[in-house]
C-alpha cells in the first residue's frame, strides 16, 4: 500500500485505536452531477411557478434525503400517472420514461416537465435513429432499472433486447450477420461494460454502436476516483442508495482492486467496528447524493478518531445542463 499521508504510522504503537488519527481520503468527483443537479433544480423552480404541490412520476433521483426535502417543499411522489389530478403539473424523474408516458400527459392535457438527464435522453434518440436504419438493438443495463425501462419503452416490443453479462450475450438468438446495434445505460460499471461490448463486438462483427460510450462523464469520473484512491486505502465508504447503479458500481470498483466496500445512506449507519484495523479510509458518494451528506459522514466520522483528511481528484467537471424551456420564459 502507498504511504498517501507522511509519517501515518503512530509513534512507538502505543495509541489506542480510538486515539489514532484517521487517514481520509475523499474521493473527487464525487456526488451531485449535472444531470441530478438539473433535475431537482426543475422540481423546485415547478414549486415556485405552479405552486405546491407539484406531482414528480417515481424518485426524482434515486436518493432518499432528497426525495424528503423535496416532499417538505411540497412535491408529491407517485409511481404512474394515472395518480396525477390532471390539472396538476407533474415532473418525469431523471432516469426518463417510455415515450407512452409523456402521449399520456398530452393525451389528458397535463402540464409535464421532463427532467430525464439529456445523456439518457441522447441514448433515446440514438435508438431511434437505429430503429430507422431497420437495426435490432442489443440493450446493455440492468433489468428493472428505471432507466432501462424507459429506454427500452423508447421503440416497440420486439425492437430492442436486453443483456446484462457475457453469458446473457452467449444465449443471444441472432445469427453475425444480422443487422444490430447497441446501445448502454448510461450508470454501469466502466468495466464489465467494456467486456460485454467485447464480446457483443467478437460474436457480432458488423454490429453497430455508438460514436461515444453511453455511460455517462460523471460515472466514468466517480469510478476512476475510486480507481485512484482504493488502493491505498484499508476500506471504502460510499454514500449512495442501495437502488441507485452509480453507487453500487463504486462499491464494486473497490472490491475489484481488493479493498472492501460499504455502501450507506447516512451516517447514523456506520459502524465502530468497521473502523478497527482502518489507518486510511476512502469516501465517496454515487452520483445522487448531495455534498452535505459527505460532511455529515465527516463528521461522525470525526467523533469516533481524529481524522486527517485530503481530497484525491481525477478529473474536473464543468458540465451544466439547460432547464426545460417552460421554466425559462
Amino acid at each position: 500500500m502507498n504511504a498517501p499521508f507522511p509519517n501515518s504510522d503512530t509513534a512507538g504503537g502505543n495509541m489506542t485505536s480510538a486515539d489514532e488519527p484517521l487517514n481520509l481520503l475523499i474521493a473527487a468527483p464525487r456526488g451531485f452531477c449535472a444531470g441530478v443537479d438539473r433535475a431537482i433544480e426543475i422540481v423546485e423552480k415547478s414549486l415556485e411557478r405552479y405552486g405546491a404541490p407539484v406531482y414528480v412520476r417515481h424518485e426524482i433521483v434515486h436518493n432518499k434525503y432528497v426525495v424528503e426535502g423535496l416532499k417538505a417543499k411540497g412535491a408529491i411522489f407517485v409511481e404512474e400517472l394515472d395518480e396525477v389530478p390532471a390539472d396538476a403539473p407533474v415532473v418525469f424523474s431523471a432516469h426518463g420514461v417510455p415515450k407512452s408516458v409523456p402521449a399520456e400527459a398530452e393525451r389528458r392535457n397535463m402540464i409535464y416537465l421532463d427532467a430525464t438527464c439529456p445523456l439518457v435522453s441522447k441514448v433515446h434518440r440514438q435508438a431511434e435513429r437505429q430503429i430507422e436504419k431497420n437495426r435490432h438493438i442489443i440493450f446493455v443495463g440492468h433489468e428493472g432499472h428505471p432507466e432501462v425501462i424507459g429506454t427500452m419503452g423508447q421503440v416497440a416490443p420486439g425492437q430492442m433486447t436486453l443483456v446484462e453479462t457475457i453469458e446473457d450475450v452467449d444465449k443471444l438468438p441472432f445469427d453475425s450477420d444480422d443487422e444490430l446495434a447497441y446501445l448502454t445505460q448510461t450508470t454501469l460499471s466502466v468495466d464489465d461494460t467494456a467486456e460485454v461490448i467485447a464480446a457483443l463486438e467478437w460474436r457480432f462483427p458488423n454490429i453497430s454502436g455508438p460514436k461515444a460510450e453511453d455511460i455517462c462523464y460523471a460515472t466514468s469520473n466517480r469510478q476512476a476516483a475510486v480507481k485512484d484512491l482504493a488502493p491505498d486505502c484499508d476500506l471504502v465508504l460510499v454514500i449512495g442508495a442501495p437502488n441507485s447503479s452509480n453507487s453500487l458500481r463504486l462499491v464494486e470498483v473497490s472490491e475489484r482492486l481488493g479493498t472492501p466496500a460499504k455502501l450507506i445512506q447516512r451516517a447514523d449507519e456506520i459502524e465502530p467496528g468497521w473502523l478497527e484495523g482502518v489507518k486510511t479510509l476512502g469516501l465517496t458518494a454515487g452520483a445522487s447524493a448531495p455534498e452535505v451528506l459527505v460532511r455529515e459522514v465527516v463528521d461522525a466520522l470525526g467523533k469516533l478518531r481524529p481524522i486527517r483528511e485530503r481530497t484525491i481528484t481525477a478529473a474536473e467537471e464543468k458540465m451544466v445542463f439547460k432547464l426545460p424551456r417552460q421554466l425559462t420564459e
